[in-house]
């Protein structure tokens, strides 16, 4: 196997259009091309510069999981430190999990953050919303997103290789009017439910909001999770 390592966009377009087969950290291909065999040709993001960027609202598809610290939002942060091992965060990459894991292990974060993803697609680089990158498959170069005003994570603890354990993200947003918006993601199995209102008024209030969606019909001992947190963040706000 033939591994290309483009510093441009213009380079990653040249491989890709040569057939080029991006692999990520390859965490997740591995076992696949170990079973399948190789591609002749492969191409990696790790030293092409937007995809490695860190910052306060931004965060590139080829960092790893290891590298994701306090630059970036606390939830993401927590989102990224509980994923697999300390081997494999040294490995993953946050494109390989957004993209090509079934887990998505960081999808809840990124979607209370309301990221839009920079992609490159039949030629063209351009920004696009979580849904339509997940439905398209497209190549993600980086994620991009606004400062919450607070964020917070948890993760359910759960045995390896058991079914996916219960995550809840949330994060307060400052609107344009002065108000506050509450964005909350729960992940329940292999679904990711999502829910955004209004939180000016008491948790209480927003609590009995979430009760009448989705995230409602929830088990008790989940919904219990949701309610500790949603109550967490919006006291920190």
């Amino acid at each position: 196997m033939l591994l290309r390592l483009p510093s441009s966009v213009s380079e990653l377009q040249k491989y890709l259009a040569e057939g080029a087969v991006p692999i990520g950290g390859a965490t997740l291909v591995w076992a696949s091309f170990q079973r399948e065999g190789f591609p002749e040709l492969a191409v990696s993001l790790r030293e092409l510069p937007e995809a490695n960027e860190i910052g306060a609202e931004t965060l590139g598809s080829a960092v790893l999981l290891s590298r994701i610290d306090g630059r970036v939002p606390e939830v993401l942060r927590r989102a990224a430190s509980t994923v697999g091992t300390g081997a494999v965060r040294r490995t993953a990459t946050v494109g390989g999990n957004i993209v090509g894991s079934t887990l998505r292990c960081l999808l809840p974060a990124a979607l209370v953050l309301d990221a839009r993803a920079t992609v490159l697609e039949g030629g063209d680089v351009y920004e696009t919303d979580l849904d339509d990158l997940l439905a398209k498959r497209h190549l993600l170069l980086s994620l991009r997103w606004r400062t919450p005003v607070v964020s917070g994570y948890h993760k359910e603890d759960a045995p390896a290789g058991g079914p996916p354990p219960l995550v809840v993200a949330a994060a307060v947003h400052a609107e344009a009017d002065g108000g506050r918006r509450l964005r909350l993601a729960v992940r329940d199995g292999y679904d990711v439910l999502t829910h955004t209102t209004a939180c000016d008024t008491d948790p209480d209030a927003v609590l009995r909001t979430l009760e009448g969606t989705d995230i409602g019909a929830l088990p008790a001992d989940a919904r219990d999770v949701v309610h500790r947190q949603v109550t967490e963040v919006l006291s920190a706000a």
